[in-house]
């Protein structure tokens, strides 16, 4: 068994990676999410907005969940970015809340690319950093998450740096994300953050097209050559509205079902979705299947 987490934390976190799939509830502080699951609004109170995140969280963690992910600014094509210190404003509040009404084994992680982000919500109780850039976009992020020992997603991301002229030409998208992926990995492990802290996340949608997305699930499992946990995003992604016929992201739970359970069948270790309760269920069966891991035990 290897624990991702720091000594002072081993204790109440441990992760079997290749024995069972881990679910990570998404919980969106934002108001443009492309999910529509965005729980800031302009007019709503701000001890309405913790209410109704810690209400979600909770759901999501008796349904099943390990993980939680808190975002604060939605990374969607076209999302304007937005300060750290509205970020802060948006998360903090939350976190601090989660922590104090979720049991100690859930892990919070916080989804940004902001190393003062990063840094103010670790102090504030989360124990994982989900960096859509994999610690390229903000030169701080990497001596964050060194300081802290804590694990750390690093995402391929097709998109070029905000600032950047696009790199260099694509050749083929399996190999291209492999290849970043290594880089990221690299890096991390020269500034000093401990392998068994870094998982991998393929990046569906950033910089993807719908046809390189459902060939990335369809050969995810290549990226089991880089020996690290992998968390797979398709959640209500455009590729499954795409393939449905033009279907809103409220109604992708079939198709966000089946890239679970393929995912799942191609090596993914943590599933990030919107759906707690049914991708939950998705992943015991696919376990069952495929980790060999049936279980008489009670569902939610």
């Amino acid at each position: 068994m290897v624990s991702l987490l720091p000594p002072t934390l081993w204790a109440t976190h441990h992760l079997d990676w290749g024995q069972r799939t881990y679910v990570m509830g998404v919980v969106n502080v934002t108001p443009d999410s492309f999910s529509n699951d965005g729980l800031a609004r302009d007019t709503l109170a701000e001890d309405v907005l913790v209410a109704r995140a810690v209400a979600l969280a909770q759901r999501f963690v008796q349904e099943g969940a390990t993980f939680i992910d808190i975002g604060g600014e939605s990374t969607r094509p076209g999302a304007v970015p937005i300060s750290a210190q509205q970020e802060l404003a948006r998360v903090l509040p939350v976190i601090a809340a989660l922590r104090a009404n979720l049991p100690a084994n859930v892990i919070l992680s916080i989804d940004t690319y902001k190393a003062e982000v990063a840094a103010q919500a670790l102090m504030a109780g989360v124990s994982m950093v989900n960096d859509i850039w994999a610690l390229r976009y903000d030169p701080e992020m990497a001596e964050v998450v060194r300081a802290r020992q804590v694990p750390v997603v690093l995402m391929a991301n097709m998109r070029p740096l905000p600032g950047h002229t696009p790199g260099a030409p694509r050749y083929e998208i399996v190999s291209d994300i492999v290849r970043q992926l290594a880089s990221c990995i690299d890096h991390a492990l020269a500034v000093g953050i401990a392998w068994e802290r870094i998982i991998i996340d393929p990046g569906l949608g950033f910089g993807i097209t719908a046809e390189e997305n459902l060939t990335i699930l369809r050969r995810l499992g290549e990226l089991r050559v880089l020996a690290r946990p992998i968390l797979l995003g398709a959640s209500r992604k455009s590729t499954i509205g795409k393939v449905l016929g033009g279907v809103p992201a409220s109604q992708r739970l079939e198709g966000g079902a089946a890239t679970v359970a393929l995912g799942i069948a191609q090596g993914a270790d943590i599933v990030r979705v919107h759906d707690v309760r049914e991708m939950v269920r998705v992943a015991r069966m696919s376990d069952a299947i495929v980790r060999e891991t049936f279980r008489l035990t009670p569902l939610q």
